[in-house]
């Protein structure tokens, strides 16, 4: 992980795996870093929650309040009927999260880093979303795509374009979050590696001021680890309030 900025994002093959030679389910070092991410916030919640009473731990503190934070987003976004998918959106940001901030640690791989985890996760649920939009409003959910009042010898271009750009929403959502966290991780590389030659150098006043970047960079790359995964949540609700309620 020394010789190139990308080679942190290389998905290594450890274990090859083929369904009846049909379909790779091969483990990968990004497989390994997913549930090390679901393992944590597994036992994280099991042993915050385990044996307490009035008084919760600080740990059970900290994901109360993930939790309404994730809560005032859907309600807000959403309204009131958007908080039955409340669970679903919380487990999504825990995972985003998760999934960008265990990148942070030396020689981890980061899972958001790589369109394969993020395109699919924002399809699934953009597939989920016009479900959801049939299923509540049922053919008047292709009113989303015929803005009100527009004029009648536009409809076909304006419809066409509505249409390109809800299809686009998963192309945006999963490129915004790999590419901050592509962009991230691979700076604090650039930064460490020039702080390392400066000090193979015994040039130590210079190496100081790299180190110094990398430290104010990894501090701003925790607050966009948590923003990545705010927006990505935050534009589901967007787009879960479009299918409960496509007529504007």
């Amino acid at each position: 992980m020394f010789t190139s900025p990308l080679e942190q994002f290389e998905i290594i093959l450890l274990k090859p795996i083929s369904l009846f030679n049909l379909v790779d389910i091969s483990f990968t070092n990004a497989t390994l870093f997913l549930i090390l991410v679901i393992l944590f916030w597994r036992i994280t919640f099991y042993f915050s929650l385990k044996g307490s009473y009035f008084l919760p731990s600080f740990i059970q503190l900290i994901l109360e309040a993930l939790f309404s934070f994730v809560k005032s987003i859907v309600k807000q976004q959403s309204g009131i009927p958007g908080l039955r998918y409340l669970p679903i959106f919380f487990s999504i940001f825990l995972l985003v999260l998760g999934s960008n901030l265990i990148g942070l640690i030396p020689f981890a791989f980061t899972p958001t880093s790589h369109i394969a985890l993020t395109f699919p996760i924002a399809v699934s649920c953009n597939l989920a979303l016009i479900i959801i939009g049939l299923k509540e409003n049922g053919f008047q959910f292709f009113q989303l795509f015929v803005p009100k009042g527009s004029p009648v010898w536009l409809l076909p271009l304006i419809v066409v374009i509505e249409v390109l750009s809800y299809l686009l929403r998963s192309l945006s959502l999963s490129i915004r979050l790999f590419a901050n966290m592509m962009a991230g991780h691979t700076l604090i590389h650039i930064l460490t590696s020039f702080a390392v030659s400066f000090l193979k150098a015994s040039h130590v006043l210079i190496a100081l001021f790299p180190i110094l970047l990398v430290i104010l960079v990894f501090v701003l790359e925790l607050a966009i680890a948590f923003l990545q995964a705010y927006v990505f949540v935050i534009l589901l609700c967007i787009y879960l309030n479009d299918s409960l309620h496509p007529v504007h």
